[in-house]
């Protein structure tokens, strides 16, 4: 993955500078005492329609979404303290099927977010300051113009380089997702999660509103997740305990070993789920179970 980061200081004068960005993602670092805002917008201008979020505004004690430059705000929550004029702090903006939202660096979950009616086709991206505040802002960018989606993470020490994994919750699918299997005619994602002290790969189905992870003998339901993104890698046949190379390591057990991403067509549907080496298996998430299974497939780059 090419990227680029781009510099940015902002006066205090409420003037937005723009970057355009179609990827529905955007990842940024800024350092400001209050007030630091970004707009989406179908241009390179303020115009309508367009959406606004006000991180830290009201002297750094609350964070808003504004459509149209128009009050009232259609979201607001407190967020005292959010902004720091000594240290940078990162967010990142998400807009997807008419949902906006806002969040903390590292974090699945939006603290902020407004689901429109109205789709709104969103290519730019605007940052500035303003009301006593000037802002350093760092962004980062796909070659091109589109930023590295928010929350990006690198797993456990693995054979791929650049795999990335996107952070997100309730069913959401991020842009670029990686196709795993398919259930009933839907398509499955492949994704993973935190859960009792270990980073379980699993599945994702979207209708659900949830992933899924095998572990302790149960199809466990989990509403945040990872989901793998950006990723050109193919399926390779293997059995038992036997891991290709180049296999990628996407999460590892409670114990510390290593896990896989593996795929079995079991009851009609085709389901992900994780490779551990030393049980010999796949075990996939299906039917409320964890089942095990002797002959799969495993993803490798």
């Amino acid at each position: 993955m090419i990227t680029a980061t781009q510099y940015l200081e902002t006066e205090d004068r409420l003037q937005y500078n723009f970057f355009p960005n179609r990827s529905g993602l955007c990842q940024f670092r800024v350092r400001a005492p209050n007030d630091a805002h970004i707009a989406l917008s179908p241009s390179a201008a303020e115009t309508t329609p367009m959406y606004e979020i006000f991180i830290g505004g009201w002297g750094n004690s609350k964070s808003v979404i504004r459509k149209n430059r128009s009050k009232p705000d259609v979201a607001e929550v407190p967020t005292p303290g959010i902004l720091n004029e000594h240290e940078f702090r990162g967010f990142w903006v998400r807009w997807e099927n008419g949902t906006i939202s806002a969040g903390n660096e590292g974090e699945g979950s939006p603290f902020i977010s407004f689901t429109d009616y109205e789709r709104v086709p969103i290519e730019y991206v605007g940052f500035c300051t303003g009301w006593g505040a000037r802002g350093s802002w760092v962004i980062e960018q796909r070659e091109g113009g589109g930023p590295i989606p928010a929350a990006y993470t690198q797993g456990p020490p693995s054979h791929a380089a650049n795999v990335c994994w996107v952070a997100s919750s309730n069913g959401q699918v991020p842009p670029r997702p990686f196709v795993g299997g398919e259930d009933n005619g839907e398509v499955m994602y492949v994704c993973r999660s935190n859960l009792n002290g270990a980073l379980l790969p699993g599945k994702l189905l979207q209708s659900h509103g949830n992933g899924y992870v095998a572990w302790g003998g149960k199809e466990n339901p989990v509403y945040e997740y990872e989901v793998l993104c950006d990723f050109g890698g193919t399926w390779v046949a293997t059995s038992g305990g036997n891991i290709p190379s180049g296999s990628l390591t996407a999460g590892q057990s409670e114990a510390g070993e290593p896990l896989y991403i593996g795929r079995v067509v079991h009851d009609g549907a085709l389901t992900v789920g994780k490779v551990q080496p030393s049980h010999g298996c796949l075990y996939i998430p299906y039917g409320g179970k964890e089942l095990s299974f002797k002959d799969y497939e495993i993803l490798v780059q």
